[in-house]
């Protein structure tokens, strides 16, 4: 059997400010087959590499004084937030903000040095990587909120395309994949585009926030039937999974005291539908792994290797290759 993927999440974000050039810059160094990334939009249509609307956790967005007067509250795919959203500045104003790591126990030397990448500037690192050393180097790119940026008048999926089409990425041989947590999006990918996409699958009672705003009544656990997996083929080829949707646990916290319950068949059910399985996210400290590992990472790795997985998309990719060889 293959190698699965070695999916380096936002970079190798357990090391260096998640979604910076010094994050995908070390995801590299470290033997990442893939690089991940998150995609939000500025309000003049530049898709940037960022995980929330809101961008006060990861940037210093809160101490430019300047920017004091556009924080705000608003409510994102059911969810209130308070702070600074990325669809009120520009791209050139973001090009002002430095990155800031979110996790308090994590490295925080880079803090307020690095700047916000564009998808333009990680498609150059990609291209730049692959002409070195790297021809097959996967991107693998996650369209975030879909639905609440439409509302606002961003449709990050013909961005994307409009991206993809001025730089030439979609029409070469470059690998590349693009995900969501919403069904619609990818659809709309299937119908225009031969790029390969992941249906992404969240907590089984949670709703996809587009089946939401159509009253769609399903929730991913209608996703996960193998009824579910044959549609989902239908328009992707693979799926891009929690991983307690494939190793349960008795709670859903992620301290170390979590206990897991026998894996489920949803890697095996997703395979007999002709789909590729991703599970996130892999972290090695101590307070994301199960007591199960006994702080062995090598122990998680190794477990849904075991099972089956094809990609692993993981904050420390050096972790992953030790363990997976």
């Amino acid at each position: 059997m293959n190698r699965p993927l070695v999916i380096g999440h936002r970079g190798a974000c357990g090391y260096r400010p998640e979604h910076t050039r010094a994050s995908f810059e070390m995801a590299l160094e470290m033997g990442a087959d893939a690089l991940e990334t998150d995609l939000v939009p500025t309000r003049d249509g530049v898709l940037i590499c960022r995980h929330d609307a809101e961008l006060s956790l990861t940037t210093d967005v809160p101490s430019r004084l300047q920017f004091a007067e556009r924080r705000t509250t608003k409510v994102v795919d059911g969810a209130a937030f308070d702070g600074w959203f990325v669809e009120d500045f520009t791209w050139e104003e973001i090009q002002t903000l430095r990155c800031r790591e979110r996790l308090s126990f994590r490295d925080h030397r880079f803090d307020d040095q690095l700047p916000i990448m564009s998808l333009y500037e990680l498609l150059q690192l990609a291209a730049e990587a692959r002409a070195q050393s790297r021809p097959d180097l996967l991107l693998v790119l996650e369209l975030k909120h879909p639905t609440y940026f439409a509302a606002a008048g961003l449709d990050v999926d013909q961005l994307l395309m409009h991206t993809l089409e001025s730089t030439g990425a979609v029409t070469d041989q470059s690998p590349m994949i693009v995900e969501s947590f919403d069904v619609s999006i990818l659809r709309r990918m299937r119908e225009r585009s031969s790029v390969r996409l992941i249906q992404l699958l969240d907590r089984a009672d949670w709703r996809p926030f587009d089946f939401q705003a159509s009253d769609d009544p399903r929730t991913y656990v209608d996703l996960m039937t193998p009824n579910g997996l044959q549609e989902i083929a239908s328009y992707a080829d693979a799926i891009g999974a929690w991983k307690r949707l494939i190793v349960p646990a008795r709670t859903e916290s992620t301290a170390a005291d979590v206990r897991l319950d026998a894996p489920t068949s949803l890697i095996d059910d997703a395979h007999a539908a002709g789909l590729d399985v991703h599970a996130w996210t892999f972290r090695s400290e101590p307070q994301f792994l199960a007591a199960d590992y006994n702080g062995d990472a090598a122990a998680e790795y190794e477990q849904f290797r075991g099972l089956g997985l094809d990609g692993f998309i993981t904050d420390s990719p050096d972790d992953a290759h030790a363990a997976l060889g």
